[in-house]
């Protein structure tokens, strides 16, 4: 008899998948400072690829049991189809996450919005997030960002947006007093999830936006998607070329020179530039 799905891809996650999945989560963890003893963490599972694998991979660090931290597997549907929340909970209970699951009306709110409305639904998600996490005790909610989805952020960033800026690994929360967001999946490459997705015939949300579901044609949220993959695309086109290209991109934002800059802005927000001190 066939063991149960949950079995295998915790033993995979020990095993198979420990140097690429389970090495690099623990490294995030420990390099950036993401959990501490008696954390009580939010979890926050979208249904997809990623942030799933961050569940077990949470599983997987509480069962070394090293000192005593909480989870809380949460859920929040922003008015999902029923077929996409019964695809969540399916698999959740498949790979035996206990989930939490709370209803907001998101999608409802942002859906005749023509300007942003990506932008505005991240936000609101978010906040929500923030808002049921320290309504459950936690003081920190962890999101399924991965490595691909840093270096991307930053080459947008340079070539779409006009600024020099990355995905934080962890940031504290100026809305939500306590709390702070964790990234873990931070070191962890976006091939080896979907080796590990396809390893065990894994179903899982792609996105179940409405307006995607819709095929709406908001210009904005086909250009984010069309600008992403174009970068996506770029980097995989110049790593062939030079094996140190992502690398060199993610440690872009670790090695920057002030001294360089031309101008930057400080943590309030202050912009400075390079020729201050001589006009002093």
């Amino acid at each position: 008899m066939e063991r149960e799905k949950y079995l295998q891809v915790e033993e995979g996650i020990r095993k198979q998948f420990a140097r690429r999945l389970f090495k690099p989560f623990a490294r995030a963890i420990v390099e950036y400072d993401l959990v501490r003893p008696s954390d009580k963490i939010a979890v926050c599972i979208s249904g997809g690829k990623d942030s799933m694998l961050m569940a077990k991979l949470f599983q997987e660090l509480k069962r070394h049991d090293k000192f005593p931290f909480e989870l809380v597997f949460l859920v929040m549907d922003p008015g999902y189809a029923p077929q996409n929340r019964a695809l969540i909970e399916q698999n959740a209970a498949e790979l035996h996450i206990p989930i939490t699951i709370f209803e907001t009306d998101i999608f409802e709110n942002v859906y005749e919005i023509e300007k942003s409305p990506c932008y505005l639904c991240a936000r609101m998600r978010r906040g929500h997030l923030y808002s049921k996490a320290k309504a459950l005790g936690c003081n920190k909610i962890a999101l399924g960002h991965h490595y691909d989805d840093v270096i991307e952020t930053i080459l947008m960033g340079m070539l779409y947006g006009g600024q020099v800026q990355t995905m934080m690994p962890r940031l504290k929360s100026t809305n939500f007093e306590g709390m702070s967001l964790i990234r873990p999946m931070y070191l962890v490459r976006e091939r080896d999830i979907m080796a590990w997705r396809d390893a065990y015939d894994l179903k899982f949300l792609q996105c179940a936006c409405k307006f995607t579901e819709q095929n709406y044609a908001e210009q904005s949220l086909h250009e984010t998607q069309s600008r992403r993959r174009r970068v996506k695309e770029l980097i995989k086109e110049l790593q062939r070329e030079d094996k140190q290209v992502e690398q060199n991109i993610f440690k872009s934002v670790e090695n920057v020179n002030l001294a360089t800059v031309i101008a930057y802005k400080d943590r309030q927000g202050v912009r400075h530039r390079f020729d201050e001190e001589e006009n002093v």
